[in-house]
């Protein structure tokens, strides 16, 4: 009986320790995760204000004109 009781306690200890261990593990991985969420936002943001400034450039280029063919050149 006393054996099985120490036995019990054992996989009690290791259960808590293990728990222990998970919450530890699941709290650094909550804070990855807000970090990368901010990150993904900051790039994002970042890429869209890139996108403004090249159409805004586009926009200032002067348009194409059509090449003209040799047979009208000549």
């Amino acid at each position: 009986m006393s054996s099985e009781f120490h036995q019990l306690s054992e996989k009690v200890a290791q259960l808590a320790a293990l728990t222990q261990s998970l919450r530890r593990e699941n709290a650094d991985l909550r804070l990855n995760v807000s970090a990368l969420t901010n990150e993904n936002a900051d790039l994002s943001r970042r890429m869209e204000e890139a996108h403004q400034r090249v159409a805004a450039l586009l926009e200032k280029l002067p348009t194409a004109t059509p090449a003209l063919n040799e047979e009208e050149t000549a």
